[in-house]
């Protein structure tokens, strides 16, 4: 065998022998790496080496849990890139549409929008070779425009009322990825956080946002970490210390060959904040239940929404010979009360990850009464001796259905084939200057928070727009289905005013036109506003 093959094999028998599992473990290790030389030797055919140790790998982890995991070299890179704020490349959104490269905005402060590029420009080459019309997808994209730090891309662009072609010569930099969504005043008193991951520049951005929150007299807060998947475990007990008491536990790991181990709040927190409403749903997972696991086994703080998701497993990354990663569980999460966040996988990991479909199926996300548990799964929360429950993820105090009331295929179809987001950036490339001119480069309002305010309140998605919408679904060969399209064009008419704020300013903006369909944002708003219901919710059941 070839020096890579067993390099990979015996990274995989130092990682996996040892004196905990003994002599015998070393016998079944010599038994594979046996096997793997008579293949070698003997097999009828040519075969891969480096893909039978992985897929070996990959088989023996597959059996342990649902998140121990082999990562290969070419993905260990692309794994961490989120979760470490930031990459190298040019700082552009884009969106591949006719099979031309269209910026739907540059990133701010990024080399694009220093040169120049501006939201509706069309990249039709890329260091002089044609990228338009080829069948271009995103990995070329991707391929063309990333690079590192200080290196050169020459972009040749297509502007909408330019004759001939624009090229800029841009230096690529470290483009920021941002885990913070949206912050902005819901009320005179209460500030709105939305973070999608928890990531190495989290509670940098947090900080500054609640500065800025702080400033417009923010008293209560509402966080979303709805459809937040967790991250870096770190900046969760960072998170978890803006709101506890130092001392208090924010989560303890503990496992067979892991003795407990456990993190509290350490500082003392000034407890600024009069209320908190933090959202959950069934995408709501790691770092995000250990936040809200926290705040509730404390009392400190009303959760809305739905069962979270339920994974609570300590993975450690062990780090092979050929840059490849084995991420490896050795321990369970624990909430302050005691309670297992992560969800049972007894019934191995194919069921596991259907579990979702089952709580549809059973009703879970549409009635509290479909949801039971054993009194072996009852806690009590730490100050108030509240019910509390564990087993997997964690319950919110208030309990908020999955809306369905504007759904239809018709609706679905719009978003899945790209369609809704298609049609307004066509309309945005035929409608930005005035837009632009009436909301943003207005005299009359001062800043851009007044402008998107005049555009919130009083632009609308007219009847018109509509039906271009539905000319376009049909170019696009999506039939219309009156009955359904009449069902969800509330929806619509709010997606397309989000998407058109989106491109306008950014997420934020957008996060302030579509929650108003969000029945968990509406729960939140409206718990947050009523003292009496707030603390009722924070009291023990009598």
């Amino acid at each position: 065998m070839n020096k890579r093959f067993f390099l990979a094999l015996i990274s995989l028998t130092l990682l996996l022998t040892g004196n905990v599992f003994g002599q015998l473990f070393n016998e079944e290790v010599y038994k594979f790496s046996k096997t793997l030389g008579l293949i070698e030797t003997f097999y009828v055919d040519s075969i891969d080496k480096t893909k039978l140790v992985d897929d070996a790998i990959i088989n023996l982890l597959k059996d342990l849990d649902p998140h121990s995991v082999y990562i290969s070299k070419e993905e260990v890179k692309k794994m961490n890139e989120p979760l470490q704020g930031s990459f190298d490349g040019i700082g552009v959104q884009f969106n591949i549409m006719n099979d031309t490269l269209l910026v739907v905005s540059p990133i701010s402060g990024g080399p694009s929008e220093k040169v120049g590029i501006i939201a509706g420009d069309r990249i039709v080459k890329i260091d002089s070779e044609l990228v338009a019309g080829v069948g271009l997808t995103n990995k070329m994209v991707f391929d063309r425009l990333r690079g590192s730090k200080g290196t050169k891309v020459v972009v040749s662009i297509k502007r909408k009322g330019v004759n001939e072609l624009l090229d800029f010569d841009i230096i690529r930099d470290k483009i920021p990825i941002y885990s913070l969504d949206a912050a902005y005043m819901v009320n005179n008193e209460t500030g709105y956080i939305k973070l999608n991951r928890f990531s190495a520049t989290t509670m940098k951005e947090y900080n500054e946002a609640i500065l800025k929150l702080r400033k417009k007299g923010a008293e209560n807060l509402i966080l979303d970490l709805t459809n937040n998947g967790g991250g870096y475990l770190n900046m969760a007990f960072e998170l978890a210390d803006e709101f506890l008491q130092q001392g208090q536990m924010v989560v303890y790991t503990e496992g067979i060959n892991s003795p407990r181990q456990d993190y509290k709040a350490s500082r003392k927190s000034s407890n600024e904040y009069s209320k908190i409403v933090i959202m959950i749903d069934e995408g709501s997972a790691s770092a995000s239940e250990i936040v809200t696991g926290a705040v509730q086994d404390w009392d400190r703080g009303v959760v809305v929404g739905r069962r979270s998701f339920g994974k609570g497993l300590v993975q450690r990354p062990f780090n092979l010979p050929d840059q490849s990663m084995i991420r490896l569980t050795v321990a369970n999460y624990y909430t302050p009360t005691g309670r297992l966040i992560q969800k049972s996988y007894e019934d191995g990991v194919e069921e596991y990850h259907k579990e979702m479909i089952t709580r549809y199926n059973n009703g879970e996300l549409s009635n509290e009464d479909s949801i039971h548990f054993p009194d072996s799964l009852k806690y009590f929360t730490l100050n108030n001796k509240r019910v509390v429950y564990g087993g997997g993820g964690i319950m919110p105090d208030i309990f908020v259905p999955i809306d369905t009331t504007g759904y239809s295929d018709y609706y679905r179809d719009l978003i899945r084939k790209g369609i809704l987001n298609h049609f307004v950036i066509q309309f945005m490339d035929e409608n930005r200057s005035k837009l632009e001119k009436k909301y943003l480069n207005n005299k009359k309002f001062e800043n851009q928070n007044i402008g998107f305010d005049a555009f919130n309140a009083e632009f609308e998605v007219t009847d018109a727009m509509l039906n271009d919408l539905v000319k376009y679904a049909e170019v696009e060969k999506l039939a219309l289905n009156q009955e359904e399209f009449d069902t969800s064009k509330p929806q619509i008419r709010t997606n397309i005013k989000a998407l058109i704020s989106r491109d306008i300013w950014d997420s934020n903006e957008f996060f302030q036109v579509i929650n108003k369909l969000d029945p968990i944002f509406k729960e939140a708003v409206k718990v947050i506003g009523d003292k009496e219901l707030y603390d009722s919710k924070l009291l023990p059941l009598h």
